[in-house]
């Protein structure tokens, strides 16, 4: 199983800019666990994110002794993905692709063929660094938009993912609304469809909603898991009142009673949920 840590995504819609050093600590901190991927920062336009403004000196500041857990950097467009990769350090680029028309404009103000098209061109450019492609597929269990929804339709836009040759794609339940139900069923339908596939379950859960929804992930196969500390965060480009993403203790600890092991480090595990108490202060 892969834990992913997602401080980005946690500290994106943040009113108070967190100080450059005190995101080094955290982030430092965090590097210790033994977490698969740490999704750290981001290459976007400063006005849309002013929260991942300093991401390049952040990335200058992190520590690599003794840790085994690779970056991931979330770009928005072709621009961003050539920014990002300019870092050797940075071994992922994920990018935002929405089955939802109206977010898809709302996040990266284009429409989902434009950003098809920005896929492409990414994923060539990752393969050229090699580096690997995450992408998103944002309100890939509905929106609250009125726009087609279905697991089918997110099965036609896998297809044109592999066609591209991305090889890890991740569901996201953007706004938190996912039933447990919607989440099996989705990744029932993906999963036995495209096996050559590493699928991902971004969720955001209101308080209490977690574990179940984290059992319906890894009772359909899931084998990738991304979560935050305390369950900070959210997405500010999807509605007013954010939903926190699942909160990275409660993954472990369903895990456990599901009877997966984990090789973590506990004492930099206390650690950095002691920091991320000033990181997320209110």
């Amino acid at each position: 199983m892969k834990l992913i840590e997602c401080p980005r995504d946690a500290m994106q819609g943040l009113a108070h800019f967190v100080p450059t050093a005190l995101k080094i600590d955290y982030l430092n901190a965090l590097l210790q666990i033994g977490f698969d991927t740490l999704d750290f920062g981001s290459f976007v336009s400063h006005r849309a994110v002013p929260q991942l403004r300093d991401t390049v000196e952040v990335l200058a500041g992190l520590d690599w002794s003794g840790t085994a857990t690779k970056l991931l950097a979330v770009v928005a467009n072709q621009r961003g993905a050539e920014d990002a990769l300019r870092h050797p350090a940075i071994q992922y680029v994920g990018f935002p692709l929405s089955v939802s028309e109206t977010f898809q404009q709302r996040n990266t103000h284009k429409s989902i063929a434009q950003a098809f098209q920005d896929v492409r061109s990414i994923q060539n450019q990752c393969k050229e660094a090699g580096r690997a492609l995450v992408v998103y597929l944002s309100m890939g269990f509905g929106n609250p938009y009125g726009d087609p929804y279905s697991p089918a339709l997110v099965g036609e836009m896998t297809a044109q993912l592999v066609d591209l040759g991305v090889n890890i794609i991740a569901p996201s339940d953007t706004v938190g609304s996912a039933t447990p139900e919607a989440i099996s069923a989705l990744f029932r339908h993906l999963i036995p469809a495209f096996p050559q596939i590493e699928f991902g379950a971004h969720l955001h859960a209101s308080p209490g909603q977690a574990p179940d929804k984290i059992r319906s992930a890894v009772g359909a196969g899931v084998q990738r898991i991304d979560g935050a500390l305390r369950g900070f965060g959210g997405c500010p480009m999807a509605t007013d009142q954010l939903t926190g993403n699942l909160p990275t203790e409660e993954i472990i600890q369903t895990l456990i009673e599901e009877g997966i092991g984990l090789s973590l480090n506990q004492n930099a595990l206390q650690d950095a949920m002691r920091l991320s108490t000033d990181v997320f202060r209110a």
